[in-house]
């Protein structure tokens, strides 16, 4: 169906860059670092709409009266509901973060100058582009016509309009009647959407994605919109359905204008950590080759083969599974596993040099121990996994306390269903903490009956409660008989109304 089209623009990776900025968990250097880069994409591509959409003195998001009157402006309207989300009801590109912003000393200052010499720009490509447009639909076909409305599209893509870029690439959308454009205008739409942070239109753009992909799109769009719909089921906290798509887009990922292959790793263990029954967190997590040659090797050959696809059927020769696993005895501390998140896949070594390296030891290390079940080292591991990676992304800052506190849960109910009676000493030192700390920790889980369990605090035990085989298939056949009966009750005054109705 041909390559991909409107693939480069907007540039997701500066969206990472604005959340850096203005993000309370990001080190100063992060900062300064994000603060570079933006300047220089906005200077590169002329970017004034979004030069003034961030930094305005009067409306900038990156300052606290443009994001305060956006929110107060959001929150006065009625916002699509959305799945366990609250960034719905401020659709910002820093909406996460709930209108709290902490630069750092690292601010976008503003430039009347500058500004109006990148408007000035922008005007006389869209004149140019204006001008391309007449001239093919005077003397040529309408495909030439759609040539430029589509590089209209792109532009208003690139410079970081919003809404004429999404109102360019719909109007495109009418007049394409290839199916392979009509998917990879609707994708770059999502990708407009992800970079505003605008959920609702995610949302809504990915089910129409999915309805022409199945209409009939290739096989690379197909796996390109897995990735799309994963990284979208994760920003709404739905990790049971982003699990096995991410999983899925690991193998056959091509999707790198969405994140790279090293973002999309960390993505698919958080989910499957989350998500996934125990069997297959071991399959398809613990032991997935392709997530060992990002985050559980200390051989970079290893890694780099993983990232080009050479270790996707099997472990690479040589490599011993037990070498993974987590060892809670000995004194020697393991060389970390360093990768380059942002630029491993780039190929570039001006970026690796100038891009921050990023240790994935504690990930592995957090898979390893929940699956063998050293929870002291597990809930290390976790505490360092939301600092440095869920308190970091744009996409999981929202859920870091949602997702730390489902596998504190994980964890408990992974130790407490191989026993019937466990002392709460004892469990507190498994997972080393305080027996005061783990009871007030567990009672919100056992209210909500997550947990199956009772504390005896005078006896110092927990004991679980399970039932039975017979016990639920009991109850399975008490609930279903009366629903049974419900139905026939309701079958029964419908035959007799219509029985009445003849007579």
């Amino acid at each position: 169906m041909g390559d991909p089209q409107y693939m480069k623009f907007p540039d997701l990776r500066l969206a990472q860059s604005v959340f850096t900025l203005a993000s309370p968990s990001a080190t100063s250097t992060a900062k300064q670092s994000s603060l570079t880069t933006l300047q220089d994409a906005i200077r590169e591509h002329k970017m004034a709409p979004l030069y003034h959409y961030l930094a305005h003195p009067q409306t900038g998001k990156l300052n606290a009266t443009g994001e305060s009157g956006s929110s107060h402006k959001a929150s006065s309207s009625s916002a699509p509901s959305l799945r366990r989300t609250s960034s719905i009801n401020t659709t910002s590109i820093i909406g996460v973060l709930g209108g709290f912003k902490q630069t750092g000393g690292a601010d976008l200052p503003w430039d009347e100058k500058l500004y109006e010499s990148m408007k000035r720009e922008n005007e006389e490509e869209l004149a140019a582009i204006q001008k391309e447009e007449d001239e093919a639909a005077e003397r040529e076909g309408d495909t030439e016509v759609n040539t430029a409305r589509g590089k209209r599209a792109e532009l208003y893509a690139r410079i970081g309009d919003k809404e004429k870029a999404l109102e360019a690439f719909e109007k495109l959308l009418e007049k394409t009647g290839i199916l392979a454009s009509k998917i990879d205008i609707v994708l770059a739409i999502i990708r407009i959407a992800m970079f505003f942070d605008d959920k609702a239109l995610v949302k809504k753009s990915v089910d129409r994605c999915s309805a022409l992909v199945e209409s009939g799109g290739d096989w690379d769009r197909r796996n390109r919109l897995k990735a799309y719909q994963g990284l979208h089921f994760i920003t709404i906290r739905s990790h049971a359905a982003a699990a096995p798509l991410l999983l899925d887009s690991l193998s056959t990922f091509t999707a790198t204008e969405l994140c790279s292959y090293s973002n999309l790793v960390v993505y698919a263990v958080l989910a499957g950590s989350v998500a996934l029954p125990r069997r297959d967190y071991k399959s398809r997590v613990v032991d997935a080759p392709e997530i060992r040659a990002i985050v559980g090797s200390e051989d970079s050959n290893e890694r780099l083969a993983g990232l080009s696809g050479a270790v996707s059927a099997q472990p690479s020769a040589g490599t011993d599974p037990s070498a993974m696993d987590v060892d809670t005895t000995s004194s020697a501390t393991p060389k970390p596993a360093v990768v380059n998140l942002t630029t491993l896949n780039s190929g570039s070594a001006e970026q690796e040099k100038a891009e921050p390296e990023i240790d994935f030891s504690s990930l592995a290390l957090m898979i390893r121990s929940l699956y063998s079940g050293h929870y002291q080292n597990f809930f290390q591991s976790l505490s360092t996994v939301e600092t440095q990676f869920l308190a970091q992304d744009r996409y999981l800052y929202e859920h870091r306390r949602w997702f730390v506190k489902e596998m504190r849960l994980r964890a408990y109910a992974q130790l407490l269903q191989s026993y019937k009676v466990v002392g709460l000493e004892s469990m507190a030192q498994s997972f080393g903490v305080s027996v005061d700390w783990l009871d007030r920790d567990l009672a919100p889980f056992i209210a909500s009956q997550r947990l199956p369990c009772t504390i005896d605090r005078v006896k110092g035990v927990i004991e679980t409660q399970r039932a039975g085989d017979k016990n639920k298939q009991y109850t399975d056949v008490v609930k279903q008989g009366d629903q049974l009966i419900t139905k026939l009750q309701k079958y029964g005054q419908v035959v007799r109304l219509r029985g009445s109705e003849r007579t």
